[in-house]
């Protein structure tokens, strides 16, 4: 395995452990282990930490078993994003969920046997695919706070005269 150096390490994700249904932050200490997750998630409250986990863990879920796995890769991704508040992390958690989504259509277009299963596939995956593109946007625009700046600057050279364009 690949050693990364300290200038491009990031911040190692919160991770979550599994008895039976019930989801324990993976940490030696829970205070901590849970202050630290609820900073990794852009937020202060408790109660928001415990509805993200548990959607996660509910939209991750196969036949009532949660994959832990499959949560802290989540987690990590959703780190990965370094949300700033709750509203950052709701939306890093459904990119990644619609993320999941596109690359199992992939995975069935990939085996389509009809004319049918494939198209259906591929309108899927277009309207998936625009919708984590439509995500993005939103996230940047949001961090941004949508603002956009355009300066219109406008030059009147005469016959014979000279103009410099730019910052002098």
């Amino acid at each position: 395995m690949k050693q990364i150096d300290n200038t491009t390490k990031k911040r190692q994700a919160p991770r979550i452990k599994m008895d039976g249904k019930k989801i324990i932050v993976g940490h030696d200490d829970p205070v901590n282990g849970c202050q630290n997750m609820m900073a990794s998630l852009g937020t202060a409250s408790p109660e928001f930490l415990e509805m993200v986990l548990s959607q996660i863990a509910e939209t991750l879920s196969q036949s009532g078993k949660i994959d832990q796995n499959q949560v802290n890769a989540t987690l990590a991704v959703i780190t990965g994003v370094q949300p700033k508040d709750e509203l950052e992390t709701m939306l890093a958690t459904q990119m990644v969920a619609i993320h999941n989504a596109t690359m199992t259509l992939a995975r069935r277009l990939a085996h389509v046997e009809t004319l049918d299963q494939q198209s259906s596939a591929e309108r899927a995956l277009n309207k998936l695919a625009r919708t984590y593109a439509m995500q993005l946007e939103a996230l940047k625009r949001y961090r941004t706070g949508g603002e956009q700046k355009v300066v219109v600057q406008h030059v009147n050279v005469n016959d014979g005269g000279q103009a410099i364009v730019g910052t002098v």
